[in-house]
């Protein structure tokens, strides 16, 4: 008996030794701090590198507000796992700088190779080249973090890179002298991979151009923005033109030196306005390129050229774009419905609100999202609302309206963190929808539905497992017919939204 108690006493001690060695606790780094620290919030790291090096799957850095004063390029090589990214995040209420202006000619400021990140909240500026490189890196999240005068490209993704999440950043005043040929906003581009989505991003004053994807080195690979603004780039800072070298397009969708390569490139609700050249540019890609409800207004050469023929089996789809104030070249090749260029419309500045594009320069929100503007948007009796053509995209009205932003549209704020794959059967509906999704979270998840003006309607908890997804039942049986939209959380956070439509 003896014995026995004495094994399970040494049992106790090693189970509560392994919960203290397991255990961990965030990491920090501050301008004040001294790597031979804890990497406590009192004893924080002085290098971002220092708290690299400790981090583990699930764990993360905050670094404290202020400005960092660096020379060598912050490298980060070693992995987080799918369900526990290692995250690199400012400190909340509070933002980090990360100044590079020091650096020698060539060097960037992060160089990610490593999978399963998630940066948010910090400024990169003054790099000798990249102010972010995701090098091979995948399944990455980037988000409301911002690139500026670096001297080439705010961000560039290459050598592979996939499938990673650049969400509300924005890219700006990046330049490479002395040929400023180079730098543009965001670049996914030479032998890059698939699966790279843009969201709610912003690039401006770029001296080459706002998204290119030129290719080298790879071939049909497939990218996608949504809810992106490109504008007067091919400028630099001071509004100076620096050459011809600096192209000026605001989403150039790929091209290559022997002008055979396919980059299949998807844009939604993007906008483009006083780039130097051309808003919406095919260079000469010849993979297949979807816009949907894309806005184009005063870019010099034109709004939209999409006209050289592709590669076979490749598609141009152009639906519910809308065009002021410069050219829409498009193929006749192309599948095109319900562009505003097309008859029996008219557009003219009437159309619109407000040609003062003043606010799109504005600062973001405090979740990060875009500032809202009434520049482009369409003003009450305009004939492009309910204009369009239904393409899966969220609308308010009978129909979609033409261009990027849709007239009387709740919106909702989700977490982009979180990738939630959803299903909403059938649609349209009649007294029942059921809603099924992919199970990443733990907790109990809720549906909320809620109508056109954002007026919560009823809530939905019933959560059943099936084959290794959940799916939640939404009795509508005593609701008017009309447009809906079903919003996905669990506790407070909106993990997806997606619209019904409640038929007789």
């Amino acid at each position: 008996m003896k014995s026995l108690n004495h094994i399970k006493i040494l049992t106790v001690a090693v189970l509560v030794s392994l919960m203290y060695c397991t255990y961990s606790q965030p990491y920090y780094v501050s301008t004040t701090g001294n790597d031979n620290n804890t990497g406590t919030i009192d004893n924080p790291f002085a290098t971002i590198e220092k708290a690299i090096g400790e981090a583990e799957p699930g764990e993360t850095i905050y670094v404290r507000g202020g400005t960092y004063q660096l020379v060598t390029t912050i490298n980060i090589s070693k992995d987080g796992a799918e369900n526990a990214k290692i995250s690199l995040i400012s400190y909340p209420g509070e933002r980090a700088i990360l100044d590079f202006s020091d650096q020698a000619f060539g060097g960037r400021g992060i160089k990610l190779t490593g999978d399963y990140w998630h940066i948010k909240g910090i400024d990169i500026t003054g790099a000798g080249d990249n102010g972010m490189k995701i090098e091979g890196g995948s399944n990455n999240i980037i988000e409301h973090c911002a690139f500026y005068r670096n001297r080439d490209s705010g961000m560039q993704l290459d050598k592979g890179a996939a499938n990673n999440k650049i969400i509300n950043c924005d890219s700006y005043f990046n330049a490479d002298p002395t040929d400023y040929g180079d730098a543009d906003g965001f670049a996914p581009k030479m032998d890059v991979g698939s699966g790279n989505w843009f969201y709610g991003c912003r690039a401006w004053k770029n001296c080459d151009d706002g998204w290119d994807g030129y290719l080298r080195g790879t071939d049909d690979v497939t990218n996608s923005a949504e809810n992106c603004w490109a504008f007067e780039n091919g400028y630099l800072e001071n509004g100076t033109d620096p050459g011809s070298q600096a192209n000026g397009n605001g989403f150039k969708m790929g091209g290559s030196d022997d002008k055979t390569l396919k980059h299949n490139f998807t844009l939604k609700n993007c906008l483009a306005f006083s780039n130097k050249a051309k808003g919406f540019d095919q260079n000469n890609n010849k993979g297949s390129m979807t816009l949907y409800n894309c806005t184009g207004h005063a870019n010099l050469t034109a709004n939209f050229r999409i006209s050289q023929e592709l590669a076979a089996g490749k598609v141009l789809i152009v639906k519910n774009c809308a065009s002021f104030n410069g050219s829409a070249e498009i193929g006749s090749f192309a599948q095109q419905d319900k562009n505003s260029w097309l008859s029996p419309f008219t557009v003219t500045e009437s159309d619109f609100i407000s040609l003062d594009e003043t606010a799109a320069y504005g600062p973001r929100k405090a979740d990060g999202s875009l500032p809202s503007i009434n520049y482009m948007h369409l003003v009450a009796g305009s004939d492009l609302i309910d204009a369009g053509v239904d393409v899966g995209l969220p609308y308010a009205g009978a129909l979609p309206d033409l261009g990027c932003f849709e007239t009387g549209l709740t919106t909702f704020t989700r977490d982009h963190s979180l990738s939630v794959n959803i299903t909403c059967y059938p649609n349209p509906a009649k007294n029942s929808v059921s809603l099924r999704f992919n199970n990443v979270v733990t907790g109990k998840a809720k549906a909320e539905l809620y109508d056109i003006s954002g007026r919560l309607i009823q809530s939905y908890t019933n959560n059943t497992f099936i084959s290794g997804e959940r799916e939640i039942s939404l009795d509508l049986s005593d609701i008017k017919p009309g447009i809906y939209f079903i919003t996905l959380k669990t506790g407070q956070t909106t993990l997806a939204v997606t619209k019904i439509v409640k038929q007789e």
